[in-house]
């Protein structure tokens, strides 16, 4: 008998902590649903509400589906969140994905790495090739959700140990900018800052689940061990283009 009320106490536990937190994905999924965001279909309206209420129906009658049912309703919560965010960002220009990293090499060093644009390969998992055809002008392949795909990109502006800014030119729609900013005579961080607009379905999950995001901080990581295990740059490009050339 005692083993049995023991048993019926850890199972009312479970149940309560399975009620707090369906609540909270409930919130959490009102928020990403509420009127003044950017309006869903119908029908993945329903399905949303549906998951929602059979997951915490579940939590309800089976304690033993507790675990399982709040990671339903976390995971609905925050996919549907990023979603939104994706679907009013299409109305403009696309997701903006900002990373940084902080490296031990001065800022000439770090710059100047940075310029060898046909390296790129080297340390950016997703690039196929980078071929640089002026000064301000690349041709890019690179594989993106699963599939390779080539466009051209201009350099819209570039300041030795400051900055440089690119943009597409054709194919995937994507912009972008890398600063350099001195924290000492050996030490530098990196500010990377992309947008890009998903063209396919494929492309819209991964960046829902932050998959370019991620593939931005792994490229950073890689760049700092690539230029630290060196000590100095491979090559360099001292020009200016944009608006303060000369």
């Amino acid at each position: 008998m005692r083993n049995k009320i023991q048993l019926e106490r850890t199972d009312a536990s479970w149940i309560a902590i399975a009620a707090a937190a369906a609540g909270a994905g409930v919130y959490a999924l009102s928020r990403s649903l509420e009127p003044r965001m950017v309006s869903m279909p119908a029908r993945q309206l329903s399905r949303a509400r549906d998951l929602v209420v059979h997951s915490t129906d579940a939590a309800r009658r089976s304690p033993a589906r507790t675990l399982a049912s709040v990671a339903m309703l976390a995971a609905g919560a925050y996919y549907l969140s990023n979603m939104r965010k994706a679907r009013s960002e299409d109305a403009t220009f696309g997701s903006v994905v900002e990373e940084s990293i902080v490296v031990d090499v001065p800022v000439r060093t770090a710059y100047n790495q940075w310029t060898q644009f046909e390296q790129f390969p080297q340390f950016m998992e997703t690039v196929e090739q980078v071929t640089q055809l002026d000064d301000s002008h690349l041709h890019w392949r690179a594989t993106i959700a699963g599939k390779t795909k080539e466009w051209d990109a201009e350099i819209t502006e570039q300041i030795p140990d400051e900055r440089i800014a690119w943009r597409s030119t054709t194919g995937p729609h994507n912009a972008g900018v890398v600063t350099f900013h001195r924290l000492s005579e050996t030490q530098t961080r990196i500010m990377l800052q992309l947008e890009y607009k998903a063209e396919t379905a494929d492309e819209k999950i991964g960046g829902a689940f932050g998959a370019v995001k991620m593939t931005a901080r792994n490229n950073l990581k890689k760049f700092k061990q690539l230029v630290e295990a060196r000590g100095v740059e491979t090559g360099a490009w001292r020009g200016t283009i944009g608006q303060q050339a000369h």
